[in-house]
């Protein structure tokens, strides 16, 4: 059974160096094909920097990830644009450019399908499949961006998946994103998402890396958050914060809670003095996202007049609050609905 090939583009530099250093080349050929491929460039054959007889030694051990567009959704409402992608390995994945005054952003995938079984998210029907390689997220980016002809600035790891869950790949994807040599995206200029991994949103803070890092916490309560989201059974709200806390202690980065607003279930005034009374005292922001109906679900968007009182509540007790702006809803823009309607 053949040893499967390498992904180029879920290697570090540093790593690529040390390949090409036990070739008994310079280490500089490994910076070179790093640059290359986070550069978006697919062709081994074509690296002419190379000799050919390296070139055919390279292609023995690594390949290039190259993910293909299966069909693009153009929203009428605005320009946002759903990508659905074909892996090599025949799964689907989402992405969602989104155009905003400070440029495009693109929220990514991590994951093909999702573990966590949080009931008002699409992308966690049929449980998880496999994780995406570092190679795969930075795909998305450069389809689009050759797509599109554009370049995306900011990156929202909040498509399909629990990026935390894939840490180590998600870790890699970070690393090279950043890399002066590739894409150059700044930081503080990526989000990632989690339902609230807590001994992974301590190793994230240990790395000191300053992205922007998103909660998904969605209930002011226990009770009520066990009842949408399976992961409150093993981690309370007070040791999601108490990590989110020593996260802020790190990096000094502020943290966003994103909550999913649900038609009388956690959309009451209570609810809002709650929430408020939990995140005393943080450096945090509240992104309030009133939900997306999905498939075979329950849960429907509050009216505006509760949506608009619970903001009002927030900023009362000095939060500060938003309330998420609805894009690409011609489109089923939500993460997951359109892959679970064209999965083969």
């Amino acid at each position: 059974m053949s040893k499967e090939k390498a992904d180029l583009l879920s290697l570090t530099e540093g790593e690529l160096q040390d390949w090409f250093q036990k070739m008994g080349e310079k280490k500089f050929r490994g910076s070179q094909v790093f640059e290359w491929v986070q550069k978006g460039h697919k062709s081994i054959d074509e690296m002419t920097i190379l000799s050919k007889s390296l070139r055919d030694d390279l292609k023995k051990q690594m390949k290039v990830a190259e993910l293909r567009i299966y069909k693009r959704f153009q929203s009428s409402m605005d320009e946002t644009v759903k990508y659905l992608f074909d892996l090599e390995d025949g799964n689907r994945i989402e992405a969602v450019l989104m155009k905003y005054r400070h440029g495009y952003s693109l929220c990514i995938s991590t994951q093909v399908g999702c573990a966590m079984g949080c009931k008002f998210c699409a992308s966690t029907r049929g449980g998880l499949i496999r994780h995406l390689t570092a190679g795969e997220m930075i795909d998305q980016i450069h389809l689009v961006n050759r797509d599109k002809g554009i370049t995306i600035s900011n990156v929202v790891l909040m498509g399909i998946g629990e990026p935390l869950h894939n840490f180590d790949q998600v870790h890699r994807f970070l690393e090279n994103v950043n890399h002066k040599k590739g894409l150059n995206i700044s930081y503080r200029k990526v989000t990632l998402s989690t339902c609230g991994l807590v001994p992974e949103i301590r190793q994230l803070g240990e790395l000191a890396i300053p992205i922007n890092l998103a909660i998904s916490l969605h209930a002011p309560s226990d009770e009520k958050r066990r009842e949408i989201m399976p992961i409150a059974k093993k981690y309370t709200i007070e040791e999601v914060l108490r990590a989110c806390r020593e996260y802020i202690k790190s990096t000094n980065r502020r943290i966003t809670f994103e909550y999913a607003l649900v038609k009388d279930f956690n959309d009451q005034r209570e609810d809002a003095e709650a929430l408020a009374k939990r995140l005393k005292g943080m450096l945090c922001h509240v992104n309030l996202i009133p939900v997306n109906p999905i498939d075979q679900g329950s849960f429907e968007k509050p009216y505006e007049k509760r949506i608009k009182a619970f903001e009002q509540i927030l900023e009362k007790h000095r939060i500060p609050v938003t309330v998420r702006r609805e894009l690409g809803q011609d489109i089923d823009a939500a993460c997951g609905q359109l892959r679970n309607q064209h999965q083969s």
